[in-house]
């Protein structure tokens, strides 16, 4: 397989794009090698690529580096009128690589309950944070025991019994990746950066 791709690239390379009409232009530079591509799985170092038009991926696709967009969202069939309607919903973002973890969990006959997070959670994050909402009463003695986050549990207590209380944790990532990637979220503009100064990206900022 890999060792017909740089006969592949060279088939396209010979191609006189400019004796063939723009709408048949794109299915030579991308449809053809991701047809190529598409019978295993294959490395391909092939310099910067920009699309300056829609580029739609139907199967699965795995990013190793980082990824940057201007947004983000899901999208699916309307659950109410899937045949007529399309749902979109934005990712939640933050200037830190936040991981969030949450629950419903229920109070002993202490007020009090013992929460299990994954089993890699202290491993992967650091610098937690809590939130705690009862549900259905006040319960304005309710709060985190002191240690935090042990051994990937926390204990809520200062609830009554049998209450139900909502929870939810965030952690901000510590894995080697992050480390050695760390997002940053100022950076300024300049030759190695995404644009230089006095560009911009989108026509809403341009004077």
């Amino acid at each position: 397989m890999q060792n017909c791709l740089p006969i592949c690239f060279m088939c396209i390379k010979s191609i006189n794009f400019s004796k063939i009409k723009k709408k048949y232009q794109t299915f030579f530079v991308l449809i053809l090698p991701l047809v190529v591509f598409s019978f295993g799985y294959t490395t391909l170092v092939y310099g910067q690529t920009t699309f300056t038009t829609p580029v739609y991926i139907t199967a699965s696709t795995t990013v190793t580096g980082a990824l940057s967009k201007g947004s983000g969202t899901f999208v699916i069939d309307h659950p109410l009128d899937p045949a007529n309607k399309l749902l979109y919903h934005s990712f939640v973002e933050s200037p830190d690589v936040k991981n969030i973890y949450d629950g419903i969990t229920t109070l002993d006959e202490n007020g009090e309950a013992v929460v299990a997070l994954p089993d890699y959670f202290e491993v992967l994050n650091k610098d937690y944070r809590f939130l705690l909402t009862a549900l259905g009463v006040s319960a304005p003695n309710l709060f985190v025991q002191s240690d935090g986050v042990k051994d990937n549990h926390f204990t809520i207590v200062g609830g009554e019994p049998n209450m139900r209380v909502s929870w939810q944790v965030t952690g901000t990532r510590q894995d080697p990746y992050i480390l050695e990637h760390p997002i940053i979220p100022e950076v300024d503009k300049g030759p190695d950066a995404l644009k230089n100064i006095g560009e911009y990206l989108f026509k809403g900022y341009r004077e």
